[in-house]
């Protein structure tokens, strides 16, 4: 953390915030959870429910419908608002909250709303929360704003410079962001969030994910007369707000720097007046319009770009996943499981994964600055060679078992072609007089040996295949309830 004594000062007088949660849950638990979610109040999103167009996004804020639906291409819309709670595609549940609460710490406290939650159940057992919030003080710094995004989007503060801020609602105090969430807003959902035994915390349910923090995104109105400048978009987008001792800072001291990084995130096409800035940390607009002249832009923020937002940051954990599970593949013991893994990635990427989501252009922008952001292109690749290197494994694996199974049969094959393919002796027939096995000739012997050994390796391979078959069930139902 850099002091910067010349950082402009910029006052916000309107900020709405989201932060998306990612979690996992079991795929089999996938009823049970909208049916919890059903008795604690939440109602299923459909485009075509015009009453729930103005109930989650604040005071004055109304999206619309037809326009999210016209936003993105078919395949793409199919997939994000199904009809209904039995198609494939993301599920999302949402519930009014409009609660207020008081974030102190670090020499900052701040008052906000919780205007509502999202709880969207995603394909291949990927849920993600939505918490909105708002700013309801009338005016407050950039540097206070930032410092409290930076620091609610914090699950389980580690660091020394995370540590310290506590939520407050009436007389009830939650040292971290997680209690709010998990123990506050939404405590039934706890039981369904998959634990990885090996870590600790509530990220044991995302090992492969990158830290502890949510997603944010935020749309902030400065108010009027002000200037934009490039070191206030680099803050936004690094999230800096004040350090420690509760002074404001920057991360970068090098100007050079910090043009090539907003010039590289920024999408300034509404400029002068407004910017939207794309890191790994948030997507923040800022615009100097008034609030009045804004509701269509506030009402897109809530929309179409939270559902562009949401789409990448889900491919992302998913291609985040799918190369953790390959990293974690035991080539000895998971055959089965290296199958699973090729069909999982197989259908990822023809259902879900897409490079064009969007007809429009804005749209078309956006979803370019999310991919370059979030490292798509490069995730995808590896995840494409996975599957490349899992198939020529198996391939190699199935051949080795094959070219095994041929030369036992064909080592029969060929004692039995020895015998004109029969292997019996004349003593076999009817009682078998064990005490003549010892004055067998070579032949015999070769014959008996031959016959008891072809027995048990046909009952062998019987055992084995349907013991396989068994055993192939119990795992993919012991992995369902510790995954």
């Amino acid at each position: 953390m850099v002091k910067m004594e010349s950082i402009q000062h910029l006052d916000i007088t309107d900020a709405f915030m989201n932060y998306i949660f990612p979690f996992s849950f079991r795929e089999k638990e996938r009823a049970k959870i909208m049916e919890h979610l059903k008795q604690h109040y939440f109602r299923y999103f459909a485009l075509d429910n015009d009453e729930l167009q103005d109930l989650y996004y604040g005071e004055g804020i109304r999206i619309n419908h037809e326009e999210l639906d016209q936003f993105f291409l078919p395949f793409i819309e199919d997939k994000l608002f199904p009809q209904s709670v039995n198609e494939r595609g993301f599920l999302r549940y949402s519930k009014e909250i409009k609660e207020s609460f008081t974030s102190k710490g670090n020499k900052n406290e701040f008052d906000f709303i919780v205007n509502s939650l999202d709880i969207i159940l995603c394909p291949f057992g990927i849920g993600l929360i939505t918490i909105r919030t708002e700013m309801t003080k009338e005016q407050e710094s950039l540097s206070n704003v930032l410092d409290f995004m930076s620091h609610f989007r914090v699950l389980e503060p580690k660091l020394e410079e995370e540590k310290g801020t506590k939520i407050h609602r009436h007389n009830k105090t939650f040292n971290t962001t997680s209690e709010l969430i998990l123990d506050y807003l939404c405590p039934f959902l706890k039981p369904f969030i998959v634990e990885n035994r090996k870590m600790e915390g509530y990220y044991g349910s995302l090992p492969f994910f990158e830290d502890e923090r949510m997603l944010s995104s935020a749309f902030l109105i400065a108010a009027g007369g002000q200037t934009i400048t490039n070191d206030q978009l680099f803050r936004m987008g690094q999230l800096d707000g004040r350090d420690p001792d509760g002074n404001e800072f920057i991360s970068s001291t090098n100007p050079a720097y910090i043009k090539r990084y907003v010039e590289k995130r920024v999408h300034d096409r509404w400029a002068p007046n407004t910017y939207t800035i794309t890191s790994v940390h948030t997507q923040t607009t800022i615009s100097i319009k008034g609030k009045e002249l804004l509701k269509k832009e506030i009402a897109k923020f809530m929309s179409i770009h939270y559902y562009n937002l949401l789409l990448h940051f889900y491919y992302k954990i998913m291609l985040l996943r799918l190369s953790f599970e390959h990293s974690e593949v035991s080539w000895a013991r998971d055959k089965e499981y290296v199958e699973e893994l090729i069909e999982l990635i197989s259908k990822f990427d023809s259902r879900y994964y897409f490079e064009e989501v969007s007809v429009r252009s804005e749209g078309k922008e956006f979803t370019h600055m999310l991919r370059e952001v979030f490292y798509l292109k490069p995730l995808f690749e590896e995840v494409k060679r996975t599957v490349d290197d899992l198939y020529r494994a198996q391939e190699k694996q199935t051949a080795k078992r094959h070219n095994i199974l041929l030369f036992i049969l064909t080592v029969y094959t060929v004692v039995s072609g020895i015998y004109g393919m029969n292997l019996v002796i004349e003593e076999w027939k009817g009682d078998v007089d064990w005490s003549k096995v010892l004055d067998y000739s070579f032949f015999e012997w070769v014959t008996l040996v031959t016959a008891l050994t072809g027995i048990a390796l046909s009952a062998t391979l019987l055992v084995s295949t349907a013991g396989k078959g068994i055993w192939n069930r119990y795992r993919k139902w012991k992995r369902d309830n510790i995954k």
